[in-house]
This record gives structure tokens, C-alpha cells and sequence, in this order.
């Protein structure tokens, strides 16, 4: 008799097969809750006592994405015990290869993020540089999906080829159209690999300059020092001729002043040793050279070259102001004057009358 009712029919299955797709279903969710809470919970523990993050990576891809695909798995199983509606077998069938190309492509993408972001970030961790690396993932991420789409389309049943044949067309329009925005979308890339510049940095582009605020997809945002805000499209900051200030390791200084023509050789010989001592005297500068260089048309010019050991602009100017402080300080003591515009006229009596001349100093400033 007992064995009667396991033969009884429901909806095209026996009793016997129901409790065979009951038996499945609660030993795979035992299964599955037994490796949850012993194997995943002592794993949890071994990677909180690691200094990588791989592990802890790996473990929450296992727990968030693998285990309900799991479950699925056992129901999967449980139903091909039953000898179900096609209908019904073909809406199964579909719904498990959604779940699991929607898992599977969640599991790429989350990949993709923390490959990039860990290879990235031991290089330099740069708030500005994680800023632009998740327009990079975003972007990876669209396309990664758009493939991923059009593959469980085509296990669908649809016809795609006929679809991208159409998608190719209009592609082309599109690549047309926007070609501008594909160009600067490529410059991007430009810009976050080849690395001209980072936020922070202060550039200068043709006539203007600034400091870098934002890299974007399309456009990069420059603080001007007059405090608005410049917009660069991407295309042409890799198109034009950069100078990045903020990388100059020292700057390089060259000046000159001008004595007047009648100051004693005796002195001469003893201004570049003055604008040396000068130089010297000011911290985080490297003296190079100073020359009595040439004869101007109305001073004797010395030349002087030094560096600074900053990029600051500031700290340039507060040390060129010191050294010119110091060596105005040395000339007013030692009698040495800087050359200014003079002119001097010389009168001659000649049997004629007076004839003039006229001679012009002036400094060269």
C-alpha cells in the first residue's frame, strides 16, 4: 500500500519523484549552509590575520556572488528531477542562464575593479589618481556589460548578427557624429597613462596657467590665479606644448645689473666675488656663475646664474629679493654705483663758435 502511494501520479510526477526533488533541494541547502558557516566563517578568520587583501577579496566574491549562485544550482537540480511542462523546463532554463550571466558578469567586473585599483594604488595612493581611475572602470565596466548583453541575447535565441549588422551602421554615423567626443575620450586615456600632468599641478598652456583641479572624460578644469576656472577639452592639453611647473625640481635663475663705465677695474674684479657671497648667503640656493659679461651701450653688465632648490614661485622671488638686498647693501659700502640713464654734454669753443656734443649712458635694467 505504501508503495502505491509513492507511485501515485501529480501533474505528470509520482510522489517518489517530489520527495526525491525534496531530498535534493534540503541536502544541497545543508550542504550549502554547512560550508557557509564552518569553511567560510573559519576562512573569514584566516585572511583578518593577513596583511594581503586578495584573500578578504576572494572570500566576499565567495560569499556575495557564489553562494546564492549555489543555491540556484541546487534548485536547478532539484527541478531536473521532475519531469516538468517544456514551457516550463524553457522558462528554467532561460531564467538560470540570466542569473548566471548576470553573476557572472557582476564577478568580471568586480575583477576588473580590483585589479586596477590594487595595481594602481601600490604604485601611488593619489586621491586625484582614484578619482580617474573610476572614469577608466566605468568605462570598462559599460563595455564589459554590452558584451555580456549581447551574448545572452544570442543564447536567447535572438538574432543578433542582424542586430550588430544594424548597430554597425549606425555606429558609424554615430563615430561621425561624435567624433569629437571619441577624441577626447581617447586623450583621457592619453592622460591617465602617459601621466603629463595630476591634479595639483600648476601648467601653463599658451597664455594660460593654473593649477589642475579635475580630470574628466571629456573636459580637464584648471584653477587660474586669478581664480576662475579654465575648461580644457582633453584633445587639446595632448595636443598643445605643456610646461608643468610642479615637477621642475629646482629652477634655474639667470640676472644681470650694471655698474656705471667709470667705476675703478680694482672694483670690477670684486663684484662677482660680492654677487657669489650674496648667492651664498641664502638658503636652499646653489651658486653656478658670475661674469663681468659685457660692455652695454651704457654700463658694464654683469651676468649671474644660480638655482633654486624649489618649484615654489614664491620661494624663488623671496630669495632673488634677498640677494638683491644683500648686494645693493655691499655696493652702497663698498662705493659701487648701479648704472642709470645720464647724458652728458660736453662744450667745445672753436673758432666757429660752440659746438656741442652729446653723449647718452643709461642702465640696463
Amino acid at each position: 500500500m505504501l508503495n502505491g502511494f509513492f507511485q501515485e501520479t501529480m501533474l505528470g510526477n509520482t510522489v517518489e519523484d517530489y520527495l526525491i526533488f525534496v531530498a535534493i533541494f534540503l541536502t544541497g541547502v545543508s550542504v550549502i549552509f554547512v560550508l557557509k558557516k564552518i569553511i567560510l566563517h573559519r576562512l573569514k578568520a584566516w585572511s583578518q590575520r593577513t596583511s594581503t587583501t586578495i584573500d578578504d577579496f576572494l572570500i566576499g566574491i565567495f560569499e556575495k556572488k557564489l553562494i546564492p549562485l549555489l543555491y540556484l544550482g541546487v534548485l536547478y537540480l532539484s527541478f531536473d528531477s521532475l519531469t516538468l511542462n517544456p514551457s516550463i523546463r524553457k522558462f528554467i532554463e532561460i531564467t538560470v542562464i540570466v542569473v548566471l550571466t548576470y553573476v557572472g558578469l557582476h564577478l568580471i567586473s568586480a575583477l576588473i575593479s580590483y585589479s586596477i585599483e590594487t595595481y594602481w594604488m601600490k604604485k601611488e595612493a593619489d586621491t586625484g589618481r582614484r578619482r580617474s581611475l573610476a572614469g577608466i572602470i566605468t568605462i570598462l565596466k559599460v563595455v564589459v556589460w554590452g558584451i555580456g548583453i549581447t551574448f545572452l541575447l544570442d543564447n536567447l535565441g535572438f538574432r543578433i548578427s542582424t542586430v550588430v549588422a544594424g548597430l554597425g551602421i549606425g555606429g558609424i554615423a554615430v563615430a561621425l557624429a561624435a567624433q569629437t567626443i571619441l577624441g577626447d575620450l581617447f586623450s583621457y586615456f592619453v592622460i591617465f597613462f602617459d601621466r603629463p600632468f595630476e591634479i595639483g599641478d600648476f601648467i601653463i598652456i599658451d597664455n594660460y596657467l593654473g593649477t589642475i583641479e579635475y580630470i574628466g572624460i571629456k573636459t580637464t578644469r584648471v584653477r587660474s590665479l586669478g581664480g576662475e576656472q579654465l575648461i580644457f577639452s582633453n584633445t587639446d592639453l595632448t595636443n598643445a606644448r605643456l610646461r608643468n611647473y610642479k615637477r621642475m625640481e629646482k629652477r634655474r635663475v639667470v640676472f644681470r645689473i650694471g655698474v656705471v663705465y667709470q667705476t675703478p677695474t680694482a672694483q670690477l674684479k670684486e663684484i662677482p666675488g660680492i654677487i657669489r657671497n650674496s648667492i651664498e648667503s641664502v638658503r636652499d640656493t646653489v651658486f653656478d656663475r658670475a661674469h663681468f659679461a659685457s660692455y652695454g651701450d651704457f654700463s658694464l653688465i654683469f651676468e649671474a646664474v644660480y638655482y633654486v632648490l624649489s618649484s615654489d614661485y614664491n620661494k624663488y622671488m623671496d630669495s632673488q629679493q634677498e640677494i638683491n638686498f644683500t648686494i645693493k647693501e655691499e655696493f652702497e659700502r663698498r662705493g659701487i654705483e648701479f648704472a642709470y640713464p645720464t647724458q652728458t654734454v660736453y662744450l667745445e669753443k672753436a673758432e666757429t663758435g660752440w659746438l656741442a656734443a652729446s653723449e647718452t649712458e643709461k642702465e640696463n635694467k
